[in-house]
């Protein structure tokens, strides 16, 4: 039986483990990223280590989330990126470089290597054939450090590509109509390799979109063959040498198969407010738009943009609509002024923003009360646009151009004939905003601003725990809802003791208070808890409040890692009917923690507050992920080996 082009890759960076569905196994990481919102603490997580230098190949650090400064916060933390890379060998990609993903992929994305990011869009570097997974930010410092990535080996599913995408419908389409499918937990514990025919007829730019959005599926990552296609890209990239030719075998062996004709695919939209809520566009004929906003890691790729200037030119953007456009890096922002295709889309009366996230993290440019807002970006989870109660519709840069122009949701289908847009054979490179780092770096001080705190440390697993049901809450749970970004918040990254007062506050706004009060606690969760972006700081901030453990009916597969990386207990309900027998405010007590960690795989609470009641919640923990719940987390068991 031949190999999957999945396990071709993971087999050339095994480090240990058996490449069998569902065991543990350590892989060796050739290259990580950063960027500003999860990197100040991977910086000083790795600093904690000890290490003098990265281990990696090849490390960078990026300046796109939090470019905001409405303070002194984010240029304090860039400035302390800057010369933590310089000093400890990580490259410095300079804020208006662009988007880490954008970028990564223009200048970094190798055919074959693997790629840990602390940022949950890492996979988008599948479509230029790597195994590129989203990490919190403690596992990608201890990969700079030297040491593997762990993870159990997820199930591999074929996504079968037959036919050609008509006019009018992208690559956004393909992974929307997965969505629609598979759910937002349709991916959890699984590898999305694409194969097929019609792979040929998709460029790097479009398969990036499709992995891309592979994290809204859940799965551990998505990968495209490197081929032609691959090789022109790269090529025109000035980077030939890097080129690799990667497929599966012709008899390689799959989980599961899906079949998608591209032929047959529709223009489609994701409704308020999950991504999987996805719905033919000529269903939504008639909605009011009151904003379109075009860019983020998913949609702001030169092929993009020069498809929005291309619907726009000669035109004007509807009265009623506010149209915001974030090219993907600086790159694209150079090409498309040198031929003219930025003046068109200033001239439609487009607002161009600068190359980074931008408004999809909620850092700028929220809609107005109770808005509907179309944006080409990855996720509309409630409240994530910097408005609550805005209605957040994902679409294809098409949809959203043409929905610009007559202020009503539009099928781009009814504009005529769709423009062809053909890739440059030669993009325009300069590399002057990725800075090196030292040559000298005993020479250079790390700059700490006064937002910098320490790093919290936890204390090691006691014989037993007690604590107060603290909060409650449902299925699908973001960890937007556990720990919010936002121009407000986000540039508190760095202080933990600040950022955690805004724990849950979308869901309880006195979480944080009632935590510190109690001492800690635990909290109750249904399925898939902690689906969304990768940041640690939806279990670092409550562990720093004492948040012992989270009971849930399922976790996604980052969030679940991050909470044992600090040391939070991940349980899950055996008997799902325990979910409704327990309460917010009920006092749990588990007697015989370590031991029952140590000798089962089930953990013995008891009900104070209702009799005594007694609830036997599994876990399925490896015996080295037990032994960094023991330590307290995994920086302590890191440096305890040392």
């Amino acid at each position: 039986m031949g190999m999957s082009l999945t396990y071709r890759i993971l087999s050339g960076h095994l480090v240990a483990g058996n490449l069998k569905t569902g065991e543990e196994i350590a892989i060796k990481i050739d290259r990580t990223l950063t960027q500003d919102a999860t990197g100040t603490m991977a910086y000083l997580q790795f600093e904690a280590i000890g290490v003098p230098k990265v281990k990696t190949e090849l490390s960078v650090s990026y300046i796109d989330h939090n470019t905001l400064q409405t303070g002194f916060e984010n240029a304090d933390d860039h400035r302390f990126l800057q010369t933590v890379a310089s000093k400890y060998g990580i490259y410095y990609s300079k804020g208006g470089n662009g988007i880490c993903h954008q970028v990564n992929i223009e200048r970094f994305g190798v055919p074959g290597k693997t790629l840990l990011g602390s940022d949950s869009h890492t996979p988008t570097a599948g479509g230029v054939g790597m195994i590129a997974i989203g990490a919190g930010g403690l596992d990608v410092a201890v990969a700079m450090g030297g040491g593997a990535f762990y993870m159990n080996v997820p199930k591999i599913v074929l996504v079968r590509l037959t036919g050609k995408l008509s006019d009018w419908v992208s690559a956004k389409d393909v992974i929307l109509e997965l969505l629609r499918r598979l759910t937002v937990k349709g991916g959890v514990g699984k590898i999305f390799e694409y194969g097929g025919e019609g792979v040929k007829t998709l460029s790097v730019p479009e398969r990036g979109v499709i992995t891309n959005m592979g994290a809204e599926l859940g799965a551990t990552t998505s990968v495209f063959p490197s081929d032609e296609k691959t090789m022109e890209f790269l090529k025109a990239e000035g980077r030939i040498s890097d080129y690799t030719p990667l497929e599966a075998d012709a008899d390689a062996s799959y989980d599961e198969i899906i079949d998608i004709d591209l032929s047959s695919l529709e223009t489609l939209a994701a409704k308020p407010h999950m991504p999987d809520q996805v719905v033919k566009v000529s269903e939504l004929k008639g909605v009011k738009v009151d904003q379109v906003a075009i860019g983020s890691c998913t949609n702001s790729s030169y092929a993009d943009l020069m498809t929005v200037a291309a619907i726009m030119k000669g035109k004007k953007v509807h009265p009623d609509v506010s149209l915001v456009i974030s090219p993907g890096s600086r790159q694209v922002f150079e090409m498309i002024a040198k031929n003219g295709a930025l003046a068109d889309l200033i001239a439609s009366g487009a607002r161009i923003l600068e190359s980074t996230c931008g408004p999809c993290i909620g850092m700028g440019q929220a809609p107005r009360s109770g808005a509907v807002s179309l944006r080409t970006f990855n996720r509309n989870f409630e409240g994530r646009s910097g408005t609550k109660d805005a209605k957040i519709y994902l679409v294809s840069v098409q949809t959203a151009a043409a929905s610009a122009l007559t202020g009503y949701i539009t099928d781009p289908g009814t504009l005529g004939k769709s423009p062809e847009i053909k890739m440059p054979e030669k993009f325009d490179v300069d590399d002057s905003m990725v800075l090196p780092p030292s040559t000298n770096p005993e020479e250079i001080e790390v700059y700490r601003g006064p937002n910098i705190k320490p790093l919290p440390i936890k204390e090691k697993l006691p014989e037993a725990v007690v604590g107060k049901v603290l909060l409650k809450v449902g299925d699908n749970i973001t960890t937007d809802h556990i720990m919010p970004a936002g121009s407000r918040i986000l540039p508190l990254r760095s202080n933990i003791p600040a950022i955690s007062k805004y724990v849950f506050e979308s869901i309880d706004p006195l979480f944080s208070e009632r935590a510190l009060k109690e001492g800690g606690g635990l909290v109750l969760g249904g399925e898939n808890y902690g689906q969304g972006s990768s940041r640690e700081h939806a279990a670092l901030a409550p562990m720093y409040l004492g948040v012992k453990a989270v009971i849930a009916k399922s976790f996604a597969r980052i969030h679940f890692a991050n909470l044992v990386n600090f040391g939070i207990l991940p349980l899950i309900f055996e008997n799902m009917a325990d979910y409704d027998k327990i309460e917010q405010g009920d006092e749990l007590y588990a007697p015989y923690i370590l031991k029952e960690l140590s000798e089962c795989k089930r953990i013995t609470f008891i009900n104070k507050t209702k009799g005594n009641a007694e609830y036997k919640f599994k876990h399925n923990l490896t015996d080295r992920q037990i032994k960094i719940i023991k330590e307290g987390g995994l920086l302590n068991e890191t440096k305890s080996v040392r």
